[in-house]
């Protein structure tokens, strides 16, 4: 009996505080664009299907262009129309330059200070006009054209080969889409640190470093495709719903001690990657480019 009284005052607990959020979001929010019915708490998760945006443009053919939906917690209003998407990013921009907070920004983002998940203000700006002058202008962009063309050629000679192995054929299947991948991070970390870290059947340099980036990378991308429940309502979180946090906590360390371990290896000597150039300015200016 004292077990089904706990049960039954916690789920109803539950219920009176589902019911208060979904009063205060209908209240909060008033003046919304169209939108779908919706559940308390889940609001409109629970219908979401893949592949996404076919699913959101069969919302916008009975919603219209401009409609809302509740993912959790979070609000989202999906915009579809060319003159609204141009209002938003001119006269607007700045009311939409802001992004929500996440388990990745907190573990991956190193609590929001990334320029990919940094709050917009004063240091974000700072991150852009350093992005922008020191990393990707043209004149540093050009400096890497070799190292776009020497991948592009790895690219196509393993093409080549994989075409002369199936030369009695007409034509030989290739799976390009793990190929781009590789030969994105390829120009990026070469870039970024002077390293390759995917082959193309010869050897790479640094085997177990490299398969320890290959790995971390393939973790964070398995984590970005499935956000898991806990990112858009926050009492699964409290629970760590999927042990999704806390496998996140694990990655984010590893990941951190392998780039600390690239700045290292760096540190004192003289190249022609982004990293030196970063630690090159941090030499320079080191109370305006700290740690």
């Amino acid at each position: 009996m004292e077990d089904m009284l706990l049960y039954s005052s916690l789920s109803l607990l539950l219920l009176v505080i589902a019911f208060k959020l979904f009063i205060q979001a209908r209240t909060k929010h008033k003046h919304l664009p169209p939108s779908s019915p919706s559940l308390p708490i889940l609001g409109h998760l629970h219908l979401v299907k893949r592949p996404l945006h076919r699913y959101l443009h069969s919302l916008s053919q009975t919603y219209g262009q401009v409609f809302s939906l509740q993912f959790g917690s979070r609000l989202v209003v999906v915009v579809s129309s060319p003159s609204a998407v141009e209002e938003c990013f001119t006269k607007n921009d700045v009311i939409f330059a802001n992004r929500p907070r996440s388990l990745a920004g907190k573990y991956f983002g190193y609590n929001h200070t990334t320029v990919v998940s940094a709050p917009y203000g004063d240091h974000l700006r700072n991150l852009r006009r350093i992005s922008a002058l020191e990393i990707l202008s043209s004149n540093r962009l050009n400096m890497f054209t070799s190292i776009r063309r020497d991948e592009v050629k790895h690219l196509l000679k393993h093409l080549l080969c994989k075409l002369s192995r199936n030369s009695s054929q007409d034509f030989a299947k290739v799976e390009l889409k793990s190929l781009l991948s590789e030969l994105t991070f390829n120009i990026i970390m070469r870039m970024v640190a002077g390293k390759r870290y995917y082959g193309y059947g010869e050897a790479v340099k640094g085997e177990k470093e490299a398969r320890q980036f290959r790995e971390i990378m393939k973790e964070i991308v398995a984590i970005a495709r499935k956000p898991g429940p806990g990112q858009f309502v926050p009492m699964l979180r409290w629970i760590d719903y999927g042990g999704l946090e806390k496998r996140m906590m694990g990655l984010s360390k590893r990941m951190d001690e392998f780039m600390q371990g690239l700045i290292d290896e760096k540190r004192g000597k003289e190249g022609n990657t982004m990293i030196d150039h970063l630690l090159s300015l941090q030499r320079s200016q080191p109370e305006y480019y700290t740690d």
